[in-house]
């Protein structure tokens, strides 16, 4: 009796382990702010990472939050999860508490954040993806094709796995160009508009937007237009899908076509 007991407990704790191998952590309110950061950055610059227990050389996605830049907060996709990869949920600062050019920045050390640190969860620093809806796509072309934000943070841009931007603006966001007293209908393309900084690079780049009838005014059109100009610099990996019959609100048909990129993507490293 006494072996058969045993040898039950030794089964409890294996599968026990087994379950905790397979499940996943989450780990919330880590800082990436700077020293001696004020107290509204040390607020807003926190991240959340979720990450599959037992598993290593995994995927890791940083999800920015839309808004406008103006409002939202840090958050997982529940789509996401269980998918064997990990999600890094950023929060950053918003305007009109500070410029979108301090916004793009607060991006830049998240990014680094996630270099830095992915392989203590067992994740692989080659294979860090940005993606994010609207104004956090905004911010996942700004640090993907503008290498200046990265590079200021010890970063090359062109290290990263991929760029996966949900109905990006392309143009100058329009926070940015209310910050210059701009109408919001009223396009220009600056500094502030990843449309100009096209350049040829080697990151992959799936641009998804809703249809372009119910999208926001000229988002599905910004998106083609970049999509074409980073085809005629000879950009090899980039992609344009709509989503027929869904608005700007198409953050869940588009979730599965990011985990499908991942998938493909990883099979070439």
């Amino acid at each position: 009796m006494k072996r058969y007991l045993l040898l039950f407990f030794a089964v409890l704790v294996v599968g026990l382990t087994s379950a905790q191998e397979k499940g996943y952590t989450l780990k919330a309110n880590i800082s990436y702010a700077p020293a001696g950061a004020d107290a509204y950055r040390q607020e807003r610059c926190q991240l959340d990472i979720y990450v599959p227990n037992g598993k290593r050389d995994f995927v890791t996605v940083l999800w920015f939050h839309g808004g406008g830049l103006t409002g939202g907060q840090r958050e997982i996709p529940a789509y996401l999860k269980e998918q064997g990869i990990a999600v890094i949920g950023v929060g950053y600062r918003l305007s009109p508490h500070v410029k979108v050019e301090e916004i793009i920045q607060d991006a830049a050390l998240a990014v680094k954040w996630a270099f830095q640190h992915i392989e203590q969860y067992g994740g692989n620093p080659k294979k860090i993806v940005l993606s994010g809806h609207s104004a956090g796509g905004y911010l996942n072309l700004m640090l993907a094709l503008n290498k200046r934000y990265l590079s200021e943070v010890g970063l090359d841009a062109d290290d990263l796995m991929a760029a996966v931007p949900f109905s990006a603006q392309c143009i100058t966001h329009f926070t940015a160009r209310a910050e210059q007293g701009i109408d919001v209908n009223q396009p220009i393309v600056d500094a502030l508009a990843p449309l100009y900084w096209v350049r040829k690079s080697p990151v992959p780049i799936l641009l998804i937007t809703g249809d372009r009838d119910l999208e926001m005014v000229g988002r599905y059109e910004e998106n083609a237009y970049l999509a074409r100009m980073l085809k005629i610099v000879g950009h090899p990996q980039i992609k344009l899908l709509e989503l027929d019959g869904y608005d700007h609100g198409m953050v869940y048909p588009a979730l599965p076509l990011l985990v499908k990129e991942m998938t493909r993507l990883e099979k070439t490293k």
